[in-house]
C-alpha cells in the first residue's frame, strides 16, 4: 500500500479528535412553510456526493449534507433521498487515504485499496441505475457541465458510472440534472471552476480543461443556464456561495515559516525558502505564498547537491506555490463568482447559504454546539484528509449552514443536525 509520511513539524500542531457515531433525532411540531420538500434533488460537486479524504467511498456518501439535509426535510414533508451508494461489498469505492498510525509524534497516512469497486483495469466504477437526487459529481464545474463535446461523462469515472452505456459521451450534466421532476433543489457549483487552478499551484495544463479558471462572464451566463431550468416549474431552492478556497487546510498547512523552522533546526545556516513564482522569478517565500499540502510527503525539502528550497538556484516549483499574486487572483475569481451567484439567486427568490462567509470563520475558528471547529490540518474537525473536503462532522455543520437559510428564507422550521453525532477525522485504534 502506497503511505505518506507527514513531516514531524506538521505533527507537532496535531491533536486528538474523538469520533462519534452518527445518530438524528426528528424533533416534532415543524413545518414546510413556503416551500415543497416532497422531492428534494441536490445538484452539485464532489462535495455534494461526498467525496473526502482523497476518494469516494459509502460512508462519506452517506453523511454527505444532502443526505442530512433530506432526513430533516422529512420531518417536514420530504420523502425518500436516494443516493448512489456504493454497496457493502465494494464500500471504499475509489479508495481514500486513512491516518494508519502515529509513529514518534509523525502521523502516517495509508492508501485504503480493499473493497474497491473498479470494474476493471481501466478503473471505471461499479455502474449504479435507478432513481438518484443526490446528483452530487466530484470534478464537476460549472463550464464543464455544458461540455458541448461531450466528453467529459466519459472521462469522469464518477459521472461515467452513473450513466447507462447510451447515454457515456452523448450526455452532459446540464442534460443530466433534468427531467427529475423536483419540488426543492440545492446547488453547490463553481468550487471547481476556480480550484482545480489552485491546485495545480496556478499552472494550466493543455488538455486539461479542470486546471484553467473559468472566464468570469461565462460562469454568470452558464450559472443562470443551471437556474432556469431547475426553477422551470416554479420550483423553490437554495443556492450556495463558493468558498475561499485559499482558507482551507490544502494551502495552509505547509507554510514557507514552518519549513523555514525546521530547516534552520537541522542546519542554523538555513537563511531562507526560495520559491519559483507563476511569473518564473525565484525569492524568498513569505506566510502570504500558499504551498500545497502533498508538498509535506513529496519527499523534496532540502534535498540534493544544492538543498531544494533552500537556495535560489533550486527552488521550490511554481506547481507546489500558490504565489501571493496568484492567491489574490483566485480571490478575486471567487469573489466574482460569489456576486453573480448572490445576484441570479435573488432575481429568482431562492434562498443563500453563505459557505463563503462560513468557512472564513472556520479559518479562524467557531464554536458549535459546544465543539470547537477549525481548518487546521486533522485536528481542526472541519476537513477530511486531503485538505479540502469535508468529515462526517463538517458535513454536518454545512447540513445546518443550508438548512438555517432555508429556513428563513421559505418560513420554514427544519430542524437542525446534531453535529456533535457526527467524528472528525478517524484517528487508528489504539
Amino acid at each position: 500500500m502506497k503511505r505518506y509520511i507527514l513531516n514531524s513539524f506538521v505533527a507537532a500542531i496535531i491533536l486528538f479528535a474523538a469520533a462519534c457515531k452518527p445518530e438524528i433525532e426528528t424533533p416534532a411540531g415543524t413545518t414546510a412553510g413556503q416551500a415543497n420538500f416532497s422531492k428534494y434533488i441536490a445538484v452539485g460537486n464532489s462535495l455534494t456526493s461526498g467525496f473526502a479524504d482523497g476518494g469516494l467511498y459509502l460512508e462519506g456518501q452517506k453523511v454527505a449534507y444532502p443526505n442530512l439535509i433530506a432526513a430533516k426535510m422529512a420531518t417536514v414533508g420530504g420523502s425518500t433521498f436516494t443516493s448512489p451508494f456504493f454497496t457493502d461489498e465494494h464500500s471504499n469505492g475509489s479508495g481514500y487515504l486513512a491516518l494508519s498510525a502515529l509513529v514518534n509524534g509523525t502521523p502516517t497516512l495509508t492508501q485504503v485499496t480493499d473493497k474497491l469497486a473498479y470494474r476493471d483495469a481501466a478503473k471505471h466504477l461499479d455502474k449504479y441505475s435507478g432513481e438518484i437526487q443526490n446528483l452530487g459529481i466530484p470534478g464537476m464545474r460549472v463550464d464543464l457541465s455544458f461540455d458541448p463535446t461531450l466528453t467529459f461523462s466519459a472521462a469522469n469515472p464518477y459521472f461515467e458510472r452513473l450513466l447507462t452505456d447510451a447515454q457515456v459521451g452523448k450526455t452532459n450534466y446540464f442534460q443530466f440534472i433534468q427531467g427529475r421532476n423536483h419540488t426543492f433543489f440545492s446547488l453547490w457549483l463553481g468550487n471547481n471552476d476556480v480550484l482545480g487552478y489552485a491546485t495545480n499551484g496556478a499552472v494550466t495544463v493543455t488538455g486539461d480543461p479542470t486546471t484553467v479558471l473559468t472566464d468570469k462572464v461565462t460562469f454568470s451566463s452558464l450559472y443562470a443556464n443551471l437556474l432556469n431550468a431547475l426553477t422551470a416549474g416554479g420550483q423553490k431552492g437554495i443556492v450556495a456561495t463558493i468558498p475561499d478556497v485559499t482558507a482551507i487546510p490544502y494551502f495552509n498547512t505547509v507554510k514557507p515559516s514552518l519549513l523555514l523552522a525546521a530547516a534552520k533546526a537541522a542546519n542554523p545556516a538555513a537563511q531562507a525558502v526560495f520559491i519559483q513564482t507563476g511569473t518564473g522569478a525565484v525569492r524568498a517565500a513569505t506566510d502570504e505564498d500558499l504551498i500545497r499540502l502533498p508538498f509535506q510527503s513529496a519527499g523534496l525539502f532540502g534535498q540534493g547537491a544544492i538543498p531544494y528550497g533552500l537556495h535560489p538556484l533550486n527552488p521550490i516549483e511554481n506547481k507546489w506555490v500558490l504565489d501571493k499574486d496568484e492567491v489574490i487572483k483566485v480571490k478575486d475569481y471567487v469573489n466574482s463568482y460569489n456576486s453573480s451567484i448572490k445576484s441570479l439567486a435573488t432575481s429568482k427568490g431562492l434562498a443563500i447559504a453563505d459557505t463563503y462567509s462560513y468557512f472564513n470563520q472556520v479559518k479562524t475558528g467557531l464554536n458549535i454546539q459546544g465543539i470547537g471547529i477549525n481548518a487546521a490540518f486533522i485536528s481542526g474537525g472541519a476537513f477530511s484528509l486531503d485538505g479540502i473536503h469535508l468529515t462526517p462532522r463538517g458535513n454536518a455543520v454545512i447540513a445546518n449552514v443550508f438548512i438555517d437559510a432555508i429556513n428563513a428564507k421559505y418560513d420554514s422550521t427544519i430542524p437542525s443536525v446534531d453535529i456533535t453525532q457526527y467524528r472528525g477525522v478517524k484517528f487508528p485504534d489504539k
